[in-house]
């Protein structure tokens, strides 16, 4: 039996029937992808100038071809972001996959993605881009640095306090997204995501609505760098390192994002309801026994430190 790089299911194939049903529901087999990691890496620098994806980790722009069971490499109007292997970091795939795959269990929005299998059967991560519907209707998104108007050197020149204004100054409920950007916040601590920048965030307008645009670029950074120096990109109270129960939850949830108790104690419910499926979930991942164990080591301290 095999495990499905989409869905963790075990499988006789290569991919699980939800996982290709995950993709489209006509999806019947998946090809790998038609080139190696190197492959990949090489395509993305000479596509840099002619698709609008940009980044520190190797993106290529990619369609579904539902007919040949394949995605393939575009230029323009790409349906999926692909992530290949990044020789400097090892398993990114991997950790985004995981990531993303649990913050979806307590709620968060997330777009559909997963991992794929390349010539080299190395794993790729796909996400499909949300900004999408069909081949001809785009949404309109922003993140937070250009409403900020800062750039992509100066993304980390804020805090999560400028992050809140954004969100009273330009969307439709601010209740609501305030919400969901403490439940994103708790969260991104707990994993050890230590990169959640202003490009991390952005806004989305559907049918008038503007709101936080689903989840992406959560991974566990933490367990990948040699010496991490920081907990959050972007400081709450001043701080970037230490961060505690008082600090995430007495301060920035009731203080500064004004959330009553009752909305807190909600939040931290699904989070602490989630933990035990995390736990089978981290297991079930295609990360390597070592990152495993230190995901695991990493997540039982941060829950300790700010839930316990």
């Amino acid at each position: 039996m095999n495990k499905c790089p989409i869905s963790y299911e075990l499988t006789e194939n290569k991919y699980s029937k939800a996982g290709l049903k995950l993709l489209s529901p006509k999806l019947t087999n998946l090809q790998d992808l038609a080139y190696t990691s190197a492959e990949q890496i090489y395509e993305a620098a000479n596509r840099a100038t002619k698709i609008s994806i940009q980044g520190v980790q190797p993106k290529l722009s990619a369609k579904l071809n539902i007919k040949q069971g394949a995605f393939e490499l575009v230029n323009l109007n790409g349906e999926f972001i692909l992530k290949p292997q990044n020789p400097m970091f090892q398993e990114l795939p991997e950790n985004e996959d995981l990531s993303l795959k649990m913050a979806k269990i307590c709620g968060i929005d997330v777009p559909v993605h997963g991992l794929i299998y390349s010539k080299d059967q190395k794993l790729t991560y796909f996400i499909k881009r949300f900004d999408r519907k069909g081949r001809k209707k785009k949404f309109a998104v922003e993140d937070f640095s250009q409403l900020s108007g800062e750039s992509r050197e100066t993304k980390y020149n804020s805090s999560m306090e400028k992050v809140v204004n954004i969100i009273d100054k330009y969307c439709t409920f601010p209740a609501i997204e305030k919400i969901k950007l403490f439940k994103r916040t708790l969260f991104n601590f707990l994993i050890g995501n230590e990169d959640m920048h202003l490009k991390n965030f952005s806004l989305i307008t559907i049918n008038n609505k503007i709101e936080l645009a689903p989840a992406y670029d959560f991974l566990n950074t933490t367990i990948v760098l040699n010496n991490p120096q920081e907990e959050i990109a972007l400081p709450i109270g001043g701080k970037k390192n230490k961060l505690n129960k008082n600090l995430l939850i007495e301060y920035f949830a009731n203080k500064r994002l004004g959330l009553n108790q009752k909305t807190i104690n909600n939040v931290v419910l699904a989070i602490r309801e989630s933990i035990p499926l995390w736990n089978k979930l981290i297991e079930k991942s295609f990360l390597s026994n070592n990152l495993k164990n230190k995901f695991n080591a990493l997540l039982k301290e941060r829950i300790n430190r700010t839930l316990n």
